[in-house]
């Protein structure tokens, strides 16, 4: 299923913000919540607005590496969900063909939002995960609760 990333928000909670990417699905109302770190967070929040902060991040790092190397981000899957914990994979074309890395979904996120790669949510995971956007809707926005 193709989604996108509608928004990071973070949730108060009795031990403290805890940020949330909300994945849009395409021709659903409901999206899909994944809870992550708030350097994920963040992360994907600077990937979406094109930040350049200077030196490298993490994640930029990263895609610098996967460019130097001769490859690009092709897209990311959301694959499943594991007691709780979602997983997902980064596919890479390299010079060889595609390559599948086992990644976090907030990592996998982070590289899509620098790349406008696509980005999926398997029909198990979506099913599994879903909730309805009004749950979500007045949560801050990552931006607003950590002023970057």
């Amino acid at each position: 299923m193709n989604a996108t990333i509608d928004a990071v928000r973070v949730a108060g909670t009795p031990d403290g913000p805890v940020p949330v990417v909300i994945l849009a699905v395409e021709g659903e109302t409901d999206v899909v919540p994944i809870f992550i770190g708030i350097e994920e967070a963040r992360a994907i929040a600077h990937g979406m607005d094109a930040v350049d902060i200077g030196r490298p991040l993490t994640h930029d790092l990263t895609l610098d590496i996967v460019e130097e190397l001769g490859s690009r981000v092709d897209h990311v899957v959301v694959s499943g969900l594991d007691e709780g914990t979602y997983l997902a994979e980064l596919h890479l074309q390299t010079p060889r063909g595609e390559a599948v890395v086992d990644a976090r979904p907030s990592d996998s996120l982070a590289l899509a939002s620098r790349t406008n790669a696509p980005i999926e949510v398997a029909t198990e995971v979506f099913e599994e995960g879903r909730q309805a956007p009004e749950e979500f809707a007045d949560l801050q926005d990552i931006r607003e609760a950590f002023e970057q």
